[in-house]
């Protein structure tokens, strides 16, 4: 890579050049990760030499927070292993949708989009709402949103399912108890390396006028775009730009990636059903609850992963829940 990087002509391609840029500093950090790594053993076994021969009970004492210390970096090495996928690096675009249950669900899909927006911002992600459809009282009927940043499909992914809240209802004047459903899909933004085959003839695009809260989400002019495609039945669409063609582009954007990981999701089902696999595709299933009456706790479903401060969840302090999951933890878990 460095014999490229420094080589004639390296510039004429931007985008393949910043991408070759990318890989070669992701890969700079693995190195220098486990060259740290080697580094403290090193330390640690010259401690301990120290320490027994000169029956140094502070210098055992300090081996004992280096061993801690090389643990930590050795799960979090491990953890890094487990985001080795094909796109896991990638940046990746990220839906909620509102399920049966009106303003209950529209308000929980708004409570989840804050949940998100806020732990993208602790990763230090950045995210671009694309597409805001807005409840017919409160909340949101369904968003999308762009997340830029170091291996944001390979967290995300692990949020993919149904998410359900239980709660006294702030719209039930009897003040009684309402269980509403969202869902969260995640799909990576697929490089143009990648070969998405669209037929101009398949898509039907359609403009309208952008809608939303107020402020840069409404427009005067026709410059929100929807694009269906029609052999799959596929729809995107992005409103947030003021411009016509740039809020089309980023929906071929959105579309390219919905119909390469649609495609992915069919191989992978035709593939268990050849094996007589029984693979569930995770975004149909319930993956996680979010109790705050009669109790107060969030567990995950597929891991066992429990909090009793579901505020601290709802503001974004979702690292437990979704290293559970990737690292592949399975514990018993009885439903809540």
């Amino acid at each position: 890579m460095d014999a490229r990087i420094s080589g004639p002509g390296f510039w004429e391609e931007q985008e393949t050049a910043q991408q070759l840029l990318r890989e070669r500093t992701a890969l700079e950090k693995s190195v220098e990760g486990w060259d740290r790594l080697n580094r403290q053993v090193e330390e640690i076994q010259l401690f301990i030499e120290m320490g027994t021969e000169q029956e140094d009970e502070a210098t055992l004492a300090e081996v004992h927070d280096l061993n801690d210390e090389l643990e930590r970096g050795v799960a979090a090495a491990e953890f890094q292993k487990m985001l080795s996928g094909p796109h896991d690096r990638s940046n990746c675009f990220f839906s909620i949708n509102a399920g049966a249950g009106g303003t209950e669900s529209q308000d929980w899909a708004e409570m989840l989009l804050r949940m998100y927006l806020r732990y993208c911002e602790r990763r230090g992600w950045k995210s671009d709402i694309t597409d805001y459809q807005a409840g017919d009282e409160a909340g949101v009927k369904g968003v999308t949103f762009a997340v830029t940043g170091e291996h944001a499909y390979g967290y995300l992914k692990a949020e993919i399912g149904i998410h359900r809240l239980v709660r006294i209802s702030p719209f039930d004047s009897n003040a009684r108890r309402h269980t509403s459903f969202a869902s969260v899909f995640v799909f990576p933004e697929i490089a143009d390396s990648i070969d998405v085959k669209i037929v101009e003839s398949d898509l039907r695009v359609d403009t309208y006028r952008s809608s939303g809260a107020g402020g840069q989400h409404v427009n005067t002019t026709d410059s929100a775009v929807r694009i269906t495609h029609l052999p799959t039945g596929v729809v995107v669409a992005c409103q947030t730009e003021r411009s016509q063609h740039l809020n089309k582009a980023t929906a071929m954007r959105v579309l390219r990636a919905k119909l390469y990981e649609k495609e992915v999701l069919e191989r992978e089902a035709q593939a268990a059903e050849i094996s007589g696999e029984k693979k569930e595709i995770g975004w149909g299933s319930q993956i996680r609850s979010y109790v705050l009456h009669p109790y107060k706790m969030v567990k995950d479903l597929r891991t066992g992963v429990e909090s009793g401060n579901p505020d601290a969840v709802l503001d974004g302090d979702l690292e437990e829940f979704i290293v559970a999951y990737l690292m592949g933890v399975r514990r018993e878990v009885k439903d809540t």
